[in-house]
């Protein structure tokens, strides 16, 4: 069952999408009304759009173009999912320049640059920060298009019980993701060897083990920047990074500002991230 909530009307929509659904509930098939981006905040779910195959895990991004067919599945996972989606209507499309590849991409895999955006959006969305939600949900859009406009994914075929180990292991990256973990721990519980497992795992999900980490630790840092009481280096140990230099780094690679620019964006200096997409364009 899909219990969903419009947090936002108008030509860019925000829905807050909660899914139960499990392995012993039937897919069924349904239709894209509107241009959308939803961004996978919890869970994973498979997605089957214009014949292509997808497996989306926390992080991930589903896209969807008006009149497209798709059906969601839950048979990897059974503790359902949560997505924030963005809808934007056809003026608003033309407005922002996008071209229609980053419509056919069907999905996109788990992207710093739209896990720190999508948290942010996230944050608006339960009031934890003072950024509007309007703009986050423009920033993180503006930034998809960027990104899958120039994005050629192909979804190969892989067998189900690869692309359950790949999830399976996507959801326990993210549950470990402040622990120190190496591609053997991952590799381990799939009965694969390591090489075999990280060609496996890129192939279904789009992105490497190592990677993954990163992004569910950037992840949840973008969630602790929001709360001010809570010292940055704080943050860094408590997420997994060794040291503050390397979070700092790594934020700013993925974000394009440090954390503590983001913290200050998370607060209501629009600007900073203004600056920062103006400087993207």
């Amino acid at each position: 069952m899909v219990k969903s909530r419009t947090l936002r009307e108008g030509a860019l929509g925000v829905i807050d999408h909660r899914c139960n659904a499990g392995a012993n509930d039937r897919p069924f098939a349904e239709l894209h009304t509107h241009h959308c981006v939803s961004y996978v905040r919890k869970g994973s779910f498979g997605y089957r759009c214009c014949g292509r195959m997808f497996e989306l895990v926390t992080g991930s991004v589903l896209v969807g173009r008006p009149g497209d067919e798709y059906v969601c599945s839950h048979e990897h996972h059974e503790g359902g999912d949560e997505c924030l989606s963005f809808r934007l209507d056809p003026a608003l499309v033309d407005a922002l320049g996008a071209r229609a590849s980053p419509w056919r991409s069907g999905a996109l895999p788990p992207l710093p640059e739209l896990m720190v955006l999508g948290e942010l959006a996230q944050g608006a969305a339960d009031g934890s920060n003072d950024v509007g939600l309007d703009e986050a949900a423009l920033w993180f859009t503006h930034r998809f298009i960027e990104l899958a406009g120039g994005r050629d994914d192909k979804a190969d075929a892989t067998r189900g019980v690869d692309r359950r180990r790949a999830v399976e292991a996507a959801l326990w990256i993210e549950a470990h993701s402040a622990e120190a973990i190496e591609l053997d721990d991952v590799a381990r519980p799939s009965g694969l060897s390591a090489f075999h497992f990280l060609r496996l795992f890129t192939k279904v999900l789009g992105v490497t083990p190592h990677q993954y980490l990163l992004r569910s630790r950037l992840r949840r840092a973008a969630q602790l920047l929001a709360d001010d009481s809570l010292p940055i280096t704080g943050i860094a140990l408590d997420v997994g990074f060794n040291d503050l230099s390397n979070f700092v780094r790594t934020f700013r690679r993925a974000a394009g500002v440090s954390p503590r620019g983001f913290r200050a964006a998370a607060r209501g200096e629009r600007k900073i991230l203004q600056e920062r997409l103006l400087a993207a364009s």
